[in-house]
């Protein structure tokens, strides 16, 4: 996916002259979490390397892995041992000036011990620090004013002790008369979002060079006209002028369309859910104003950007700040705490404790209130087929999505919706467009699927009704159309590697499910009057990473050939803590002895930033990479589905340094010792020979040698020991070359490199090791990739089609899923038991998604502070097929296969199988989502 600046208001890793300090806890007194975990069993790995269970396996099941919500100040150390605690009051009303807050019903026995408003926040310098609107312009909302959003909150109120905090909290909830509300007044949401168009026309084939592209020309962008995108002008002037004129030839064309094409129009509706995470937003601050340090302990996605922020916010109060200290837990959010304002919530309530660590933890009625939610989508598609040869002509759709009240990534998620409309299909002519529309509803984010599956929904639906229409099979349909490797997407870019939906599509058409569809739906409605059963296809190809990925990884080992590990990454639930120790281990041959994950302070890593990885022009950049410390971007958060590929090429590439800079070496001075040049003499061993399993160092048939053996003649002769690399993706890699001392010139694609020299080096070596040990080597030279490769949208994708197999009560409505097979393609499999889990965890989400989940957008919908469970219907087991559910996965080309991030895909096919499942079963078709008995049972009436 691809994003405006996020932190454009960013400059170096040092924020307002405040030091930052991120880490995540290992073992406080009464408590623990479980970042880098209590060393496993004996028998987490097996004899082949691979794991039995995840790192944090053990803990989990004996209760010992906790999450940031699991903390109080008792078990933080160094932190006081009292504990306050606060809550937020809310507007339920978007329409009426607020005039204050009634508290006299508390009595004098539960006022708080602080209330903050507002004016309170003016008056101490307090403000958002993130300019563009992107968390709102005002945290409370003010005297005077109407609510820029539902739910925003009005109030902050502090309890120096709970049993005060929790009475007053239940007396208040519900009451209609705690915040005061005057006369009406006009919605004060902020400016739409943003308008960004995507037209593309090829050259004639696939390959030729396109007439018009957004990669070889430009993206358009718009404004607005009331609620609808206004775009500029057509001619012949400037690239989007040119672009314009590019879409009135496909809709010129489309009107003109004979009798010899299908035109297919359809509007689509996806709707607002809640990604229902169990860990609720929350954070526990601790400002120390004798020591003017602000400790935080906050659940987040992106611990390295809410340290920052969090330091300008406070830098601009009156409060004095000398240093961040965040402490990050395991935490889960599906996106939701990608980004999240709600932390920075945490950090008012902390500046206002009094000097005393306060509490700030959304229940679940809050979290509906406040959490962020996936964005309601409004799509208006055409699909152009050529009747004699079922081939897409053209493609158009013109998207909106509600982004509520605060901007967050809304225009990003809008356009990115546009830039996969186009799913697994090849089109020759294609306008598609998304438009963020600001309201007063609960402000939207990140959340799993990033716009794609609201958009390669409707876009499978619409397919599966065209092959309906054109009397074609639809998985024949797709074979017609699908997008191979070489051609290009939407944006005009050729994607990375091999594209395998031809594959998919084959093994797809041969599965029972598919082939024997019509005996089986004949043979059960016979045999279950008032029954209808459906089979139902959806096949889809999700990008995967942000277009500005960027990461740390440290790998080095000590003199017995003890390896130690460290990452910028951190565990979400998706288990990168394990594949990331897996990845080491596929390399060197043994997983890593020690490992410290969410690692954000970087001493051998002097790196500058502005943090505009998208913003910046090409002069600007090619200007700044002239410095050997520059990057366009320091660290990504836990997002976008990028740990296996993104954060794990990191990985990866530390270890194949250390194998090439001294593994190697070590292991030639050790093969070589003896008289004629010793066992290695009568070979010819190359470089690529060298294998690395079960802590043996192998190659070319020469004696076996123990990785400690290696390690210790590396450490004698002094060579690298240690690695730190950072990484830069924009839809391809950095590449740089570095002068290492000792070792020569090396060609690496990364864009930073410190290493770490081994006991025996040379004084005047040992010298360059002033960065807590390390040497940071400049670079010579840097490629990073061009800034119109922003354009592209997105190179890499991972695709999966799903069948589901339904049954349809007629009377009532109610969609049964007997079963459902997937078929995904995701290179590698670093740990195929979490690609597993993710499949059956994403599918059950989309399952939701397709047939229950809704939220109502406005005064009904969560804003009012009355949603919880027992109003969202969430699937369950009975529901997802939990005992019938399979998948399969392609095996890769090569055991050089890269892996691919699927954690976002797995639960995207699953909705428009579903639809055309009930469609294929009662013979109705809907536009919009979710299915409910309700629509189904006005369908038959």
């Amino acid at each position: 996916m691809a994003h405006v600046s996020r932190r454009d208001f960013l400059k170096t890793g040092v924020a307002a002259g405040a030091a930052i300090k991120v880490s995540f806890l290992t073992a406080p007194a009464q408590a623990r979490l479980i970042e880098t975990p209590p060393h496993p069993g004996p028998d987490w790995l097996k004899p082949d390397g691979r794991p039995r269970y995840r790192l944090d396996a053990i803990a989990k099941v004996t209760g010992e892995k906790t999450f940031a919500r699991d903390y109080r100040a008792r078990d933080l150390d160094g932190w006081p041992k009292e504990q306050s605690h606060a809550f937020l009051l809310h507007a339920t009303k978007a329409d009426q000036i607020f005039e204050g807050v009634e508290l006299s019903i508390l009595g004098d026995d539960l006022k708080p011990d602080r209330l903050v408003l507002h004016e309170d926040l003016v008056a101490d310098g307090i403000v958002i620090p993130v300019p563009g609107n992107f968390y709102g312009d005002v945290f409370l909302v003010p005297k005077g004013q109407t609510a820029r959003l539902l739910g925003q909150p009005v109030a902050l109120l502090v309890y120096h002790d709970f049993a005060r905090y929790d009475a007053a909290k239940r007396l208040l909830r519900f009451d209609d008369r705690v915040v005061r509300y005057g006369a009406k007044a006009p919605y004060s949401h902020p400016p739409h979002y943003g308008a960004a168009r995507y037209v593309r026309i090829d050259g004639g084939n696939p390959f030729a060079e396109d007439r018009y592209s957004p990669l070889k020309d430009t993206v358009i962008y718009g404004g607005f006209s009331g609620d609808d995108p206004a775009w500029p002008p057509a001619g012949d002037g400037d690239a989007m002028a040119r672009g314009m004129t590019a879409a009135a030839e496909i809709e010129k064309e489309i009107a003109a369309a004979g009798q010899d094409a299908l035109v297919l129009k359809h509007q689509y509706f996806s709707q607002s859910v809640d990604a229902s995470a169990m860990e609720a937003d929350n954070g526990n601050v601790w400002y120390d104003p004798t020591t003017g340090i602000l400790h935080m302990m906050v659940a987040t996605q992106s611990p390295y950007e809410v340290a920052e922020v969090a330091a300008i916010l406070v830098s601009k109060s009156k409060f004095k700040l000398g240093t961040v200290d965040l402490k990050a837990g395991y935490t889960v959010g599906y996106g939701t705490k990608d980004h999240s304002i709600f932390p920075f919530f945490c950090v008012l309530a902390g500046l206002y404790g009094d000097g005393r660590p306060v509490r700030l933890a959304n229940d679940r009625y809050e979290q509906f209130q406040m959490g962020l939610k996936r964005h309601a989508f409004w799509m208006d598609n055409v699909l152009v087929i050529d009747r004699a040869t079922a081939k897409i002509r053209a493609m158009t759709g013109h998207f909106k999505n509600d982004g509520g009240g605060r901007a967050n990534f809304s225009f990003s998620v809008g356009f990115v919706g546009a830039t996969a409309a186009q799913s697994i299909y090849y089109l020759p002519k294609s306008d598609f467009s998304g438009a963020a529309i600001a309201s007063r509803a609960v402000d939207a984010g990140s959340t799993r699927g990033y716009g794609t599956l609201q958009s390669m929904s409707a876009t499978e639906m619409m397919i599966d009704e065209a092959a309906e229409l054109l009397s074609v099979d639809a998985i024949d349909l797709r074979l017609a159309n699908v997008f191979k490797s070489g051609m290009k997407n939407t944006q005009g870019a050729i994607p990375a590697g091999a594209l395998r939906n031809e594959e998919i599509l084959l093994k797809a058409r041969q599965h029972p499910l598919w082939r024997d569809r019509l005996t089986k739906k004949a043979e059960f409605e016979a045999a279950n009057p008032g029954k209808r059963y459906g089979v139902g296809y959806g096949h889809v190809q999700k990008d995967y990473g942000t277009g500005a990925e960027a990461a740390i990884a440290s790998i080095e080992f000590d003199a017995t050939g003890r390896l130690s590990f460290a990452h910028v990454a951190h565990e979400i639930g998706t288990g990168t803590t394990t594949s990331q120790a897996i990845m080491v281990g596929d390399i060197l041959g043994r997983v890593p002895d020690e490992t410290h994950y969410a690692k954000v302070v970087w001493p051998q890593m002097p790196l500058e930033t502005t943090e505009e990885p998208y913003t910046m022009s090409q002069a600007d950049e090619d200007q700044r990479k002239q410095n050997p410390r520059w990057t366009p971007s320091f660290t990504s958060p836990m997002s976008a589905t990028n740990s296996v590929y993104y954060l794990g090429h990191a990985t990866r590439e530390a270890a194949r340094a250390l194998l090439d800079l001294a593994i190697w070496p070590a292991a030639l001075a050790l093969w070589s010792r003896g008289i004629g040049g010793g066992a290695i003499a009568p070979y010819t061993v190359r470089r690529e020979d060298l294998r690395l399993a079960h802590g043996m160092v192998n190659a070319g048939g020469l004696p076996p040698l123990s990785l400690g053996d290696v390690a210790a003649e590396a450490h004698r002769q002094g060579l690298i020991t240690g690695v730190t690399v950072h990484s830069f993706n924009r839809w391809q890699w950095a590449e740089a070359e570095f002068d290492i001392p000792g070792a020569g010139r090396h060609k690496l694609p990364v864009d930073a490199l410190a290493v770490k020299y081994g006991d025996g080096a040379p004084a005047d070596r040992k010298a360059l090791q002033t960065l807590d040990g390390w040497q940071f080597v400049d670079r010579a030279g840097v490629a990073y990739p061009p800034t119109q490769r922003n354009n592209a949208g997105v190179t890499y994708y991972a695709p999966m089609a799903t069948f589901a197999e339904v049954v349809v009560d007629i009377g009532s409505g109610e969609v049964t899923l007997l079963s459902h097979h997937s078929i995904m393609e995701c290179g590698t499999q670093i740990v195929p038991e979490l690609v597993s889990g993710q499949i059956q965890g994403g599918i059950a989400m989309g399952v939701g998604h397709a047939l229950k989940e809704y939220l109502p957008l406005y005064e009904d919908g969560p804003g009012d502070g009355t949603w919880n469970w027992n109003r969202y219907e969430l699937p369950r087991s009975k529901d997802v097929a939990v005992w019938s559910q399979t998948a399969e996965i392609l095996a890769p080309l090569s055991e050089t296969d890269a892996p691919k991030g699927i954690a976002e895909v797995v639960m995207i096919a699953i909705v428009p199988a579903i639809a055309n499942a009930v469609a294929q079963a009662i013979g109705r078709r809907f536009y919009s989502l979710p299915i409910t008995a309700e629509k189904i049972r006005e369908a038959l009436a």
